[in-house]
């Protein structure tokens, strides 16, 4: 059986969107879901977050706005975004990142608009998951370790944003990229296909001003 892997992080709306339709997949049971700190991919890259580059910002929100509405989706960001999404992602490691863990995290932060940046805003979605002490949980070397070596992972898969539907080795990126994971998990060997192989094998033509 071929694995699946999703890697996200609760910073990310784009990958509360995806997670609904993730939902919706007959293979939903076979994927893991795997948490990741998305800053760190985009530091090992060399990379600025979207958010961090301000028209870039504006075009996203108001993308992920008409998305959700389109969807069908109920969305409602955050107080603040970015936002630092350890202590999220640290809780639902200690809640064994079931598919429950990321329910929860999702809807208390996307769905319903509440802070995710500390233990004490986190109370509440962690007594749900059967955590009363949120602080101890987060604070834990193992969840540390946990979200440290799923990082590295991804990092060494090739991920280069979140989210990302890893199918045995394919990376599949992005909420708009849906579609596109539906069909391959459908019908596996359409990658195999000459014309998909050969878009493997382009050369990269590089023109530099003069």
């Amino acid at each position: 059986m071929t694995t699946l892997r999703w890697y996200f992080d609760f910073v990310s709306p784009y990958s509360y969107l995806h997670w609904q339709k993730l939902k919706q997949l007959p293979q939903f049971a076979q994927i893991q879901a795997v948490p990741i700190a998305f800053g760190a991919v985009l530091h090992h890259l060399g990379n600025l977050g979207p958010a961090e580059i301000p028209a870039k910002r504006r075009f996203a929100y108001r993308h992920l706005q008409w998305t959700a509405q389109a969807e069908g989706t109920p969305m409602r960001f955050p107080p603040g975004h970015p936002f630092n999404p350890l202590a999220a992602l640290r809780l639902c490691l200690a809640a064994g990142a079931s598919a429950q863990a990321v329910d929860v995290l999702f809807d208390w932060i996307w769905r319903d608009g509440h802070a995710g940046d500390s233990a004490e805003a986190l109370r509440e979605p962690g007594a749900r998951l059967g955590i009363e002490d949120v602080a101890s949980a987060i604070a834990g070397p193992a969840v540390k370790e946990q979200l440290r070596r799923n990082t590295e992972t991804a990092i060494a898969a090739g991920v280069f944003g979140v989210p990302t539907l890893a199918i045995g080795d394919e990376l599949f990126w992005g909420n708009d990229a849906h579609p596109l994971m539906a069909a391959v998990l459908a019908d596996p060997g359409m990658l195999q296909q000459p014309a998909w192989q050969h878009l493997d094998s382009l050369p990269v033509a590089v023109q530099r001003n003069r």
